[in-house]
């Protein structure tokens, strides 16, 4: 192996490592309020690596969503593969079983919803945009349903960060039995 792969290999490996550190930090703290020397540190690595990875903060945090919904798909993936049957419904069912199980993960479910917060700047909208559209077009072609049935899955989608985020399988009044009836969450 030639220093020049090797260097590049390294430089991967650190990349996947940072957007994995990026999605928990921004997580938890939200665009505007981390600094990069937060992931930089969580990541192990300094700040001015950080930069030479990444093209500032805006960068990294537009790599670290479309890492997120890479994972996203990635979980729809499995879930298919594992269904009970070849149609819509039973690949759908199983679909939002593993986004459930991935969803266990706050960190990526946060991630999500402090990017939706921060779609006022070009550059995270379009991430957020390309990402519901990958995996819109993913649902639609691998389920085979139809545009209200990926419409809902979506939906449902929403209304599980919700009841994650709220902790509502946590509530016992009547109005959280109604939002979380028939929800499975881990």
């Amino acid at each position: 192996m030639t220093a020049n792969r090797s260097t590049r290999s390294t430089a991967e490996a650190r990349r996947s490592e940072v957007l994995s550190q990026a999605v928990s930090v921004f997580a938890r703290l939200g665009y505007h309020a981390t600094p990069v020397t937060s992931v930089a540190a969580a990541a192990g690595i300094s700040e001015a690596y950080v930069f030479r990875l990444f093209h500032g903060k805006l960068g990294l945090f537009v790599e670290a969503a479309d890492a997120c919904y890479e994972r996203i798909v990635a979980a729809l993936e499995a879930g298919a593969r594992r269904a009970d049957g070849d149609g819509p419904d039973a690949i759908l069912a199983a679909m939002g079983s593993a986004y459930a199980d991935l969803i266990a993960d706050r960190d990526l479910l946060l991630f999500q919803v402090q990017a939706q917060s921060v779609t006022d700047i070009p550059e995270v909208r379009e991430a957020v945009r390309r990402g519901y559209g990958r995996i819109a077009r993913f649902v639609l072609t691998r389920s085979g349903c139809t545009d209200q049935q990926v419409q809902q899955f979506f939906a449902n989608g929403q209304l599980c960060h919700l009841i994650v985020t709220a902790d509502l399988h946590d509530v016992d009044e009547p109005w959280a039995r109604a939002l979380t009836a028939g929800f499975r969450h881990p």
